[in-house]
């Protein structure tokens, strides 16, 4: 009996220790990427993202996730046992900001097309912002701004990354975007009782229920609250530059906003309702097509950005153009485009700040870096100009100018390279050779002691 009470014992106890072992590494996330010791990055030149002259055969220092030191490799000095990432021919500079996407769900073009509101699982958008989160971080942008998500998603997704499960940029999330009844924002050309949306998920009307939809997507995680202000081009039934919300309503969401730190960005393509919006005090104008000298001197005056997705009017373009978009969409999306290329030159004319922006979930993503083309060829940026847009500015309209931005010491070591020079050869942003957030590597750079 005693040799039977002493085994009992024996796998009692190995099952606690099997137990407490498999507990022990199954519980607790991974926790979020970042990089540990020093690092030294070199390379032919390298852009710091303030807009000042490319620093020749540059050096920066990272330890852990910081920069350290950055500048000429003559002034930098290398700490002992640091490990050398030398990228050659290359060009060293912050890593890009996109200031307008749309990670969660499918892209413009998929075969599955509008029936994915209907035929896709709730958990469909989340599974694919996966795949687009890291293809967006691969392709340099280490941090965007999510200007819409259904169900949170974005929300999520900006979890996983942050503790570590997945790969990709860091986020700041809208949650829903919102709107008018039946506007851009709202889910349309669906039979009644299908998508009847309200503030929590897409529409809210009159200046309370919008002070409402800003608290409510607050409450669930929104850094940034999101808005159409006119109608849009892939959405059923509305003008593409009708106004849609009133000055009054808009008011009443920025104020909203305000009090809980929030910024809002408001979708505007029309001439009138980006004055509305302006005027009402949003931080950003997103896509800006009709702009005209009275609203780009306004925006200057007060401060407000252009976020121009020039790359989502040149893809809804040759949709119109090869049969994917149809009827009034077409339409829409080939007069858009048309303005987008005379509205980004107004906004450089009176020295309107510019914030890169895609709209990516219209284009494909990964190739967000196509947008510093467009903003050179389509807008007359020089590339000194349209990389600053896509770094610094951008920064800066997301509120987190003292962390990324630029390449400083002090600053978070978000840091990527493209081969050659993008200063004489700007779709040189367009290919990326190395990809480092928060000091961890990515993508290239091979080490050496």
């Amino acid at each position: 009996m005693k040799n039977r009470t002493a085994a009992f014992v024996a796998i009692f106890v190995s099952i606690a220790i099997f137990s407490t072992n498999l507990i022990s590494q199954s519980t607790g996330a991974p926790g979020e990427r970042k990089g540990s010791g020093t690092v030294v990055l070199k390379a032919a030149r390298m852009i710091d993202g303030t807009g000042s002259a490319a620093v020749n055969n540059a050096a920066i220092v990272v330890t852990d996730s910081k920069i350290v030191a950055a500048g000429p490799a003559s002034s930098v000095a290398v700490p002992a046992g640091a490990r050398v990432i030398d990228l050659g021919d290359a060009t060293l500079m912050p890593g890009f900001i996109d200031a307008h996407t749309h990670i969660v769900g499918r892209v413009l073009g998929d075969p599955e097309g509008q029936n994915s509101y209907v035929h896709d699982y709730d958990s469909m958008g989340a599974i694919l912002a996966v795949a687009n989160a890291e293809k967006t971080l691969m392709a340099g942008f280490t941090t965007i701004r999510n200007v819409g998500a259904p169900n949170f998603d974005d929300m999520a997704i900006r979890k996983a990354i942050n503790e570590g499960w997945i790969a990709g940029p860091r986020i700041m999330t809208a949650g829903h975007s919102f709107g008018i009844t039946g506007g851009h924002c709202d889910d349309n050309a669906y039979k009644p009782g299908l998508a009847d949306n309200d503030y929590r998920t897409g529409v809210a009307d009159g200046p309370d229920e919008g002070r409402k939809a800003v608290r409510y997507q607050v409450k669930y995680g929104a850094d940034v609250i999101k808005i159409c202000a006119t109608g849009g081009v892939l959405s059923e039934g509305d003008a593409v530059g009708a106004t849609q919300y009133t000055y009054e309503e808009i008011k009443a969401i920025v104020d909203e906003a305000a009090k809980l730190d929030r910024k809002v960005a408001a979708h505007a393509h029309g001439t009138e309702g980006i004055k509305i919006a302006v005027r009402a005090g949003v931080a950003s104008i997103e896509h800006g097509s009709f702009l005209d000298e009275e609203g780009a001197k306004l925006m200057a005056q007060k401060g407000t950005f252009l976020v121009p997705t020039l790359s989502a009017g040149e893809t809804v373009e040759r949709a119109a153009k090869n049969g994917v978009l149809k009827g009034l969409r077409a339409e829409k999306a080939l007069a858009a485009a048309a303005a987008m290329r005379n509205g980004i030159r107004i906004a450089v004319a009176n020295k309107v700040q510019i914030a890169l922006g895609t709209d990516a979930g219209v284009i494909q993503h990964g190739l967000n870096g196509h947008e510093f083309t467009l903003m050179v060829e389509w807008g007359g940026l020089t590339p000194m100009q349209s990389i600053v847009a896509g770094t610094s500015s951008a920064a800066k309209l997301l509120g987190w100018d003292k962390t990324i931005g630029t390449i400083q010491a002090g600053k978070l070591a978000d840091i990527v390279a493209v081969p050659g020079n993008p200063l004489t050869d700007i779709k040189k942003m367009e290919s990326i050779v190395f990809v480092m957030k928060n000091g961890a590597v990515y993508k290239g750079g091979e080490t050496r002691p």
